[in-house]
């Protein structure tokens, strides 16, 4: 073994050796915090971001069966509002009734404006602002009268009869009116729960859009900040 030899095997053996850490396979760091909690953070905004959107998917199809049931059976009544030139001018004084004259009643807005603004009006001139379960009182306060005139041979007896089959006709009157106005109202009522059901889809929509550009934006920083750190 010459010289060159030696110092070589020298330097091998006083070399320092490799350690077992150095050894082992290198270990993958654990998330920071701050990467744990903006990773939940952004998930959970976007399953909240798809919730949102099934909500609203589900408001607006609400919506939409209630508007085309309220204006399918709204036509089927072919209500018409009075042309402008036929309106009185007490009618005129409710401006819905100028805004939809001469138009088909098809809408909610319509129908509540038709029931109160226009049969409601009517229906107080019909007996002097009774409404129909009143009308019972004066019907049977003139059966009275004319069972006391019949006993007395009164010559009242038919003026009585002729003022009942008033009476009675006006409470037909009033029956049917205030029957068809409770049936516009509930269309209205089910008008308006459509338009509360499409305003709500569209908060629901903006919010949920929100709601998933601000999580895909914490994760593409999360992301971007995670390597980048050493």
């Amino acid at each position: 073994m010459n010289g060159s030899q030696q110092i070589d095997a020298g330097t091998r053996v006083a070399g320092p050796r490799p350690t077992v850490a150095a050894m082992a396979p290198v270990k993958d760091r654990e998330p920071r915090p701050w990467a744990k909690r903006r990773l939940v953070v952004g998930a959970g905004g976007i399953a909240v971001a798809v919730a949102l959107g099934g909500f609203a998917t589900l408001m607006r199809s609400n919506a939409t069966f209630a508007e085309d049931n309220v204006a399918r059976q709204l036509a089927e009544q072919e209500i018409t509002f009075k042309p402008a030139d036929a309106l009185t001018p007490e009618e005129r004084e409710h401006r819905c009734l100028v805004e939809f004259a001469g138009q088909p009643l098809t809408t909610g807005a319509q129908a509540q404006c038709y029931a109160n603004h226009f049969i409601g009006v009517h229906l107080k001139a019909v007996a002097g602002g009774k409404t129909f379960s009143q009308m019972r009182a004066v019907q049977d306060d003139l059966r009275a009268k004319i069972a006391v005139a019949q006993a007395s041979n009164d010559p009242s007896v038919p003026d009585l009869q002729r003022q009942l089959g008033e009476a009675t006709g006006k409470r037909q009157t009033l029956f049917e009116g205030e029957t068809m106005r409770g049936l516009l109202m509930t269309s209205y009522g089910f008008g308006m729960l459509g338009s509360k059901a499409d305003q709500a889809a569209g908060v629901a929509t903006w919010a949920g859009a929100a709601l998933l550009g601000v999580s895909v934006l914490v994760l593409a920083g999360t992301a971007v900040r995670g390597g980048h750190t050493p």
